[in-house]
């Protein structure tokens, strides 16, 4: 496993470096995180052998089970958050990519002021208006935002998203919009998220700051 992970990983760094320099982009803008649902711990503490240092895990539990700060790694947290799964994620994780709705917000900072921290997040938003996808619609977009920032134990770093398959290049660029009109307002915001495994060179394209890889590392999963 540890050759193919060597190999997947120079792949995809390769493959950064491209598509930042066909956008007129520096490759150091590019934040790599391995997504590493079903991924077992032997095989995350050797991430950073390959010159990865984010890994993001999607469900509470497994990430929970996971854990180990030992491993010299930044956890995130990428996936549906529910609420009362909040207070085994804060404190643990670097980076929350997944807050949509006021009831998480007030449950993360309620926990990371019990914790006396300061938790980095991310608003997930919509964008392609799946009904069967996680996300704030982009109409609800703004007050959220003035929510969020008002919460004094949350600090907003930007903006993620699922895109949906196939999805048409309008959206791409409808998040970038988004991402570059706040960049503009607040100088805090420094993330776009977005691009997986069968995008991210198209999310580089359109001004993804962190792209979330699992199955182009690891290889297809059972899950």
């Amino acid at each position: 496993m540890d050759k193919n992970l060597e190999n997947n990983t120079k792949e995809i760094f390769q493959k950064i470096k491209y598509a930042c320099e066909k956008a007129s982009r520096c490759d150091k803008e590019i934040t790599l995180l391995a997504a590493t649902k079903t991924v077992s711990s032997n095989v995350i503490k050797c991430l950073l052998n390959h010159g990865i240092t984010e890994v993001g895990e999607n469900r509470a539990q497994e990430l929970v089970e996971k854990y180990n700060a030992e491993f010299g790694l930044n956890w995130h947290f990428v996936g549906h958050l529910q609420t009362n799964k909040v207070k085994s994620v804060v404190g643990k994780v670097t980076l929350i990519h997944s807050l949509d709705r006021v009831s998480l917000a007030d449950e993360i900072n309620k926990c990371a002021e019990k914790m006396n921290i300061i938790q980095d997040v991310l608003i997930e938003i919509n964008i392609g208006e799946e009904g069967s996808k996680s996300g704030i619609e982009v109409w609800k977009f703004d007050e959220f935002y003035q929510y969020v920032k008002s919460k004094k134990h949350l600090n907003l770093k930007g903006i993620m998203t699922v895109l949906p398959i196939n999805a048409p290049e309008e959206l791409y660029q409808k998040m970038n919009d988004i991402f570059l009109k706040l960049k503009k307002i607040d100088n805090n915001i420094t993330i776009l998220s977005m691009g997986m495994s069968d995008d991210f060179e198209k999310a580089i394209k359109f001004g993804s700051t962190l792209i979330r890889i699992g199955s182009a590392i690891f290889g297809q999963r059972q899950y």
